[in-house]
């Protein structure tokens, strides 16, 4: 639904980036359609001619919206979990369709058993499933509960200055986590992004023709489930994830007896490359959701937050802590931004600003001259030719999709009255927040969010993170000293959440498009699976806030992205006063680097003939800019699960392209339970038995230890 900060794909939910490391191609693999079968006469319409398709609301069921619900509660707490430790969310669109038809078929089969009668499970419903699914916990990214949320809280706050009120911001700034004011915001800004471009459908799909490689992707596999012979692929996925969920869970389960009472005990901190790695935080942690991200991320995103781990903590903040009372203070806390924190935390925002820049123009050049290209064609072509054209699949498929239209006075009327409730209601939860930057921001959002939806049809690559900071920025300097810091973090949100929501719309359109789902029955799960975001996402994010120390740099939810978008909102007020001798040289310098990286990888491709094959070397900036705050003990991880993926692949590529994402998602979702019943015991103080801790054996042989 954002590396959230690194979305993979238009799901992606932040780096502003997090949208290009999802990369669903290879999930079309997955895809069951027999090897004889010419791609030229395969028609998968004919395959379900004989199935009449259920009106839209049939198409919504009680069975359906109770699956939906289960599976929204589980990966609100997957990408929570994400995004609050490291930021890194793979797509789960696959996974989400994939549950979505366990649990149905489980259903029917038990009730098929019992000789009771029951509604056929289409593959309209399964859309819905998926759909209303994504629509939840998108929103546990989009609702910047790892961002832009997290970082209006006074741990934060405390974070970026050192405790000190007089600090790059002020205590105005500060607005602490309280769920009644996160479902208000939620509900006020999550179906806007519903209504923007809803209109739009017709044009995006049926007139310009827009791929959308992950509602495609996910389409194909949903039209395959229903098939005989993709029933049987999907029962075989089913098996394999089902044991690696179990696996996940009992060894989540094993390590937490050893974690003790602090975040240093247990395998989380196993010093598994020796003493002097960890402490530069180079270790592999045996977590199952880092190395069943790393399955599903490309090779080249896992390599790339290897390299970055490498080149900041293996060189760079070493050599810079020799500096220690020259470049900077040596007496300074390890949290303030005129020490070593402080070049952590902006040279990763310097490559963060350096990537979605050059992304957002490539992809808005794109876009307007994709538009601007389709227009001068869309002239000379007829209906009746366009039709003749056609094949009978794509006939079958517009004549259902324009069967049931939205009506554009409905959608623009019920955006208007939103946006007035919305501007009401917003500044009286931030005081600081006026009307008429509320205002503004919705006036603006539908062009933008058009713009990504465009984009993200064409790419894949969703830049809702990218039009959020320049929203932070904007309206924090705007706003100035004045409440500038809250201002800006509320505005990125608002931006964020409605150009999010306006990609995925259109993605999960592009699924009903190919499945032959009733584009009625896709909005009222969007608005559906919206609501229940709405609820489920701050429940889920009170629980963590509750039961885990949230925003502790020390702990497992360190919330990187929030000291990183506080960072960036004072940069808005403030500049760049706050920075320690030569820091601000050394952004300029990964700033222009993360530019000139991917203007090098672009001319390889396109104009360096025998060269275009080493583009896929090229490391991602914004990939690489995540272990520069937080350490590259997740990249380890994930590392190891690209690596079981390579070999895979080179042993059996055919049952590795059918498995790879059943294994990854039991693994992230058996560590994703437990995580929840981790949290429940937290918040009911039971804490594990035993602290597995590592010290060196010549302290060791000091204490005089007892043996046993």
């Amino acid at each position: 639904m954002g590396l959230q900060e690194v979305e993979y794909g238009a799901r992606s939910r932040d780096v502003s980036a997090s949208d290009k490391f999802q990369k669903p191609k290879e999930d079309v693999g997955e895809v069951n359609i027999d090897d004889e079968v010419s791609h030229k006469d395969y028609s998968v319409e004919d395959l379900f001619a004989s199935t009449e398709v259920p009106t839209w609301w049939e198409q919504i069921t009680i069975r359906g919206l109770l699956a939906s619900a289960v599976l929204g509660v589980l990966f609100s707490i997957i990408t929570l979990k994400l995004n609050l430790t490291t930021g890194v969310i793979p797509s789960l669109n696959i996974s989400a369709g994939l549950l979505g038809f366990f649990l149905i078929k489980s259903y029917t089969q038990v009730l098929s058993r019992l000789n009771i009668s029951h509604v056929r499970f289409t593959r309209q419903e399964n859309t819905v499933i998926q759909t209303c699914v994504v629509a939840c916990y998108g929103l546990a990214f989009s609702g910047g509960f790892g961002t832009y949320l997290t970082a209006l809280d006074s741990k934060t706050y405390n974070l970026v200055n050192d405790g000190n009120s007089s600090g790059p911001d002020s205590t105005s700034d500060i607005k602490n986590p309280n769920l009644s004011w996160i479902i208000a915001f939620m509900f006020s800004v999550g179906f806007l992004g519903l209504l923007a471009v809803v209109p739009l459908r017709k044009i995006m799909i049926i007139d310009y023709k827009l791929t959308y490689p992950s509602g495609t992707a996910t389409a194909v596999l949903i039209n395959s489930f229903h098939t005989p012979h993709g029933y049987k692929e999907a029962m075989k996925q089913i098996y394999c994830m089902g044991k690696f969920f179990f696996f996940s869970f009992f060894f989540s389960m094993f390590k937490w007896f050893f974690s003790g009472y602090d975040a240093s005990c247990g395998f989380d901190s196993f010093p598994s490359l020796g003493l002097k790695a960890y402490s530069n935080k180079f270790y592999f942690d045996f977590s199952m959701t880092y190395v069943g991200a790393g399955m599903i991320c490309p090779h080249l995103v896992n390599i790339s937050l290897l390299l970055g781990g490498i080149l900041s903590y293996g060189i760079m903040w070493p050599l810079i802590e020799k500096k220690a009372g020259d470049w900077y203070p040596a007496d300074v806390g390890g949290t303030n931004l005129r020490g070593l924190y402080g070049y952590k935390v902006f040279v990763s925002i310097a490559i963060i600003l350096g990537d979605g820049l050059y992304n957002f123009l490539k992809i808005s050049s794109i876009s307007l001259w994709s538009l601007h290209k389709s227009r001068g064609k869309q002239l000379p072509v007829t209906q009746n030719n366009a039709m003749e054209e056609e094949s009978r699949d794509e006939q079958r498929r517009k004549t259902m999709f324009m069967k049931e239209r939205i009506p554009f006075k409905v959608a623009a009327a019920c955006y208007l009255v939103l946006a007035v409730v919305s501007t009401i209601v917003i500044p009286h939860l931030f005081s600081p927040v006026k009307w008429y930057y509320v205002f503004i921001s919705y006036m603006v959002a539908p062009v933008l969010g058009f713009c990504n939806a465009y984009g993200c049809g064409l790419t894949d690559w969703s830049l809702a993170s990218t039009y959020g900071k320049l929203g932070l920025f904007i309206f924090s300097a705007w706003a100035g000293s004045h409440g500038g810091v809250l201002v800006g973090l509320v505005s990125c949100g608002v931006m964020m959440v409605i150009v999010s929501c306006s990609a995925d719309l259109m993605q999960d359109f592009k699924t009903g498009y190919l499945t032959l789902s009733s584009p009625r029955s896709m909005f009222a799960s969007q608005v559906i699976g919206t609501f229940m975001g709405c609820i489920i996402a701050p429940l889920t994010y009170w629980l963590f806030w509750n039961a885990f120390d949230i925003g502790n740099p020390k702990g497992e939810y360190k919330a990187p992205y929030a000291v990183i978008y506080r960072g960036m909102a004072t940069i808005g007020v403030q500049g760049f006063g706050a920075l320690p001798k030569h820091c601000l040289q050394l952004c300029y310098g990964f700033f222009i680097l993360a530019v000139l990286v991917n203007i090098l990888r672009e001319q390889m491709v396109a104009t360096w003939a025998g060269y275009g094959r080493w583009a896929c070397y090229i490391p991602i900036p914004m990939a690489m800019a995540i272990p520069f705050y937080i350490g590259p003990y997740f990249a380890i991880d994930m590392f190891v699960g690209t690596m079981i993926v390579y070999l895979w692949q080179k042993i059996n590529i055919k049952k590795a392209k059918l498995l790879i994402p059943a294994v990854a998602s039991g693994l992230i979702c058996g560590d994703g339970i437990w995580t929840l019943i981790s949290a429940i015991l937290a918040l009911a103080k039971r804490h594990a038995p035993i602290c597995m801790y590592f010290l060196p054996s010549n302290i060791v042989n000091s204490l005089n230890l007892p043996s046993y």
